[in-house]
């Protein structure tokens, strides 16, 4: 028999019948929280009761922060331009990026490879330091002394036994950059996020997934209310108030390059 084109774990179809991770759907259906089926369908295996509620935590954490970030910025903007829910909602995915939501990965990589890492927490950071490259999940505009919601979900993990060796490390990692810089930068909710479901056992290529899953019903709200409160095209600049042309003066275009 010729080898099949597109091969999965995930799901099948039974005749009518969808199975999930080899579960039947309709059994999932009133049984399992939102939250309870993202970890099946990523995990491969149903959460017990602690990994479902610090699954909850994790979502809940990221489901919006305000009108400012870029993707809702790109979602409210795409969507003022005459465009439907669905293409506001993709503008702002679109938008994650390593300075937004994306950081949540690479903090996973980093912290996953820094419990391996035979060095001390010291010697990594002054590495890290002495080539001027940023640590994913430090630092953030607003918080200078901590984040609330990376002190709320690690001291969850502590209450449900998911604070071990990558917690221990991001939170290191922290002490040792104000040690060494002088200045404190926070372990943000994208690193908390990372060193908890790295805790969990997850993949760090995982990571932009957690903060999409999260954040996506922050974005459908966003544009749903841009949609049905603002008038289309109303996301404009007003260039004489909020821009400054920093190009060259106006000037008369070369005769030999003049046809009309």
């Amino acid at each position: 028999m010729a080898e099949k084109k597109w091969k999965t774990a995930i799901t099948r179809h039974i005749g009518h019948e969808t199975y999930i991770r080899g579960y039947r759907l309709l059994d999932l259906v009133g049984n399992l929280s939102f939250a309870q089926a993202i970890y099946l369908i990523l995990k491969g295996e149903l959460p017990n009761e602690k990994e479902s509620k610090m699954m909850e935590a994790i979502f809940v954490s990221v489901i919006d922060h305000g009108i400012a970030p870029p993707s809702v910025i790109a979602a409210r903007s795409v969507a003022s331009g005459g465009n439907s829910l669905n293409v506001g909602v993709a503008a702002g995915v679109m938008a994650f990026g390593s300075a937004h939501g994306g950081a949540l990965e690479d903090a996973m990589k980093f912290i996953q490879e820094g419990v391996k890492d035979s060095r001390s927490v010291g010697e990594i950071v002054s590495e890290y330091l002495s080539k001027k490259k940023p640590i994913p999940g430090y630092g953030h505009r607003y918080y200078k002394e901590f984040d609330p919601r990376t002190k709320r979900l690690m001291n969850i993990a502590r209450d449900l036994g998911f604070y071990g060796d990558h917690c221990r490390f991001a939170e290191e990692v922290e002490e040792e950059l104000y040690k060494q810089k002088g200045k404190r930068l926070v372990l943000n909710v994208d690193g908390a996020i990372a060193a908890v479901v790295s805790e969990m056992g997850f993949d760090w290529r995982l990571g932009k997934g957690f903060f999409i899953i999260g954040r996506v019903p922050g974005l459908v709200a966003h544009v749903f209310e841009e949609l049905t409160t603002e008038k289309p095209f109303s996301k404009r600049l007003n260039e004489e108030e909020e821009t400054e042309y920093t190009g060259v003066e106006p000037r008369e275009l070369p005769e030999e390059f003049r046809k009309i």
